[in-house]
C-alpha cells in the first residue's frame, strides 16, 4: 500500500529534530512542516529562557496558530489584551488576529506551536536563525512577509508589556 503525503504518518524523533537558535534566549525545534503533512499543519516546539523577547506583534492571514504550554508561563498579546497561559493551557488564534508572545516575567517556558492549514514555515525559522547569527538582515524578514504569512506591526500595548521586568 502506498501513501500520499497527507496520508503518511509523520514521526519525528527528538534526537533527530532540527533545533534552531533564533535569539540569545530562545530555540525552535522543527517538528513537521506543511510538505510533510500534505498541507494539514506545521508544528514546532518553542523554548524560551527567562527574559526572552519572544515573538513581536504580528498576524497571519491564511492560518490559525495554536499554542499549548508544555511548561512554564507565557504572556500572549491578543488584539490589545495580554493574557497569561500556564502549563497545560491551550489557545487558538484565528487568521488576522494580532498577537505576540513571550515568557512571563521570571519564567522560562516551552510551547507546542501548530499552524493549520500548514504553511511552509521552516525556511522562515531558518531565516530567523541566520539573522541572529548576522548572516541575513532584518530587511529580509520584512521582505518575506507575504511568502511566510508573517505580518509585523507596532503594538504599544505589547511594548509596555515587554518593558515590565
Amino acid at each position: 500500500m502506498s501513501f500520499t503525503p497527507a496520508e503518511q504518518p509523520v514521526l519525528v524523533r527528538s534526537l533527530e529534530a532540527e533545533v534552531l537558535r533564533d535569539g540569545a534566549a530562545s530555540l525552535i525545534t522543527l517538528l513537521a512542516d506543511s510538505g510533510d503533512t500534505g498541507g494539514a499543519l506545521t508544528a514546532n516546539k518553542a523554548t524560551f529562557l527567562e527574559g526572552s523577547p519572544g515573538a513581536p506583534a504580528h498576524f497571519h492571514t491564511r492560518a490559525t496558530e495554536m499554542f499549548y504550554v508544555l511548561r512554564g508561563s507565557m504572556r500572549i498579546l491578543l488584539n490589545d489584551t495580554v493574557v497569561t497561559l500556564g502549563q497545560g493551557d491551550f489557545l487558538t488564534v484565528p487568521p488576522t488576529v494580532p498577537h505576540a508572545f513571550a515568557p512571563s516575567v521570571g519564567s522560562e517556558a516551552e510551547m507546542l506551536v501548530v499552524f493549520t492549514p500548514g504553511m511552509d514555515r521552516f525556511d522562515y525559522y531558518r531565516l530567523l536563525e541566520r539573522v541572529y547569527h548576522g548572516e541575513a538582515s532584518v530587511q529580509e524578514i520584512r521582505d518575506s512577509s507575504e511568502r511566510f504569512d508573517n505580518h509585523y506591526f507596532d503594538s504599544p500595548v505589547w511594548q509596555r508589556e515587554l518593558a515590565r521586568r
